[in-house]
């Protein structure tokens, strides 16, 4: 059985955010909605005495964002190389 994630797994649950909602800016979330999307992730459980505060939230909403960027970044390859003016052989 795969660990819980608890709140101080930043990167994993960013990468669980982009996962469970593709379609969402993060950055418009606020945070007491964040905290409700984290809490509600599958894998989450929170930690007895490992209190969640702005700063965790901040942490996880930047690390969504950078994580939904390379995303986005991965899914328009770029073509590479594209001539103007391809050379076309006499035929």
């Amino acid at each position: 059985m795969p660990p819980k994630l608890t709140w101080k797994d930043i990167d994993d649950i960013a990468l669980a955010l982009v996962e469970s909602h593709p379609d969402r800016d993060p950055l418009s979330v606020r945070f007491t909605e964040l905290r409700r999307m984290v809490e509600q992730l599958p894998d989450f459980q929170a930690q007895e005495g490992h209190q969640v505060n702005e700063q965790i939230l901040e942490a996880i909403q930047a690390a969504w964002h950078e994580e939904a960027e390379d995303q986005r970044s991965d899914d328009d390859e770029d073509p590479g190389y594209s001539p103007v003016r391809p050379f076309k052989p006499d035929e």
